[in-house]
């Protein structure tokens, strides 16, 4: 069974619980896509999450805290490398040393979720990567450019059943049955046709 599935099957719909659309994107590059997708995202009243890094996770987070007015929260998922962990997993006394990857979160996160998961670029589909946590909370995603971290991404998300779209350069997820869009007015019509499984909260 699917992720969009399961949240029609658990009722979320009828509690009016706000709708998620994930970006995915490079980390280190902003595409000239972003604040398009950003504006977006904030004017249909929807959250957005990232994984709160630079590039593409910090445009489109700025130019959706740019948009005025909006509803939504802008969201991130942290990564973060833990010393000690072994050590708490056992409940033994350790000296844990919690260390963010530079720039994380950016400064457009509004509400960050701090992790204890490292794994991402080609490890990006491990059980220890952030990545699950943003495919799995989103209602839709969009997909950016970006590099075997966002391939990855991609992929859970076709694993997971979870709508996606890819915006840009995607000739290898076109190849595999990702769907392209080939404007924001594509993208637009995605999110109001995918992510609609969940109402819009009036408050």
């Amino acid at each position: 069974m699917d992720v969009a599935a399961v949240k029609r099957e658990t009722g979320a719909a009828a509690r009016g619980r706000r709708r998620v659309v994930t970006v995915i994107g490079s980390g280190r590059i902003a595409d000239a896509r972003c604040p398009d997708v950003g504006r977006l995202i904030a004017t249909l009243g929807f959250d957005l999450l990232t994984g709160g890094g630079r590039g593409v996770m910090e445009a489109v987070s700025r130019a959706f805290c740019e948009t005025s007015p909006r509803r939504g929260l802008a969201i991130a998922v942290v990564p973060a490398s833990v010393r000690g962990l072994h050590a708490l997993e056992e409940r033994s006394v350790a000296n844990v040393d919690y260390v963010l990857p530079a720039g994380y979160p950016n400064e457009w996160v509004e509400l960050a979720i701090y992790t204890h998961l490292p794994d991402s670029g080609d490890n990006g589909t491990l059980r220890s990567s952030r990545n699950h946590i943003n495919v799995l909370s989103a209602d839709a995603i969009v997909a950016l450019p970006g590099g075997e971290g966002t391939s990855a991404e991609i992929w859970l998300a076709t694993q997971y059943g979870v709508p996606i779209v890819a915006y840009g350069d995607h000739h290898e997820e076109a190849a595999r049955g990702v769907p392209l869009a080939n404007s924001i007015d594509d993208v637009r019509k995605f999110l109001l046709t995918r992510a609609s499984l969940l109402p819009i909260p009036n408050s």
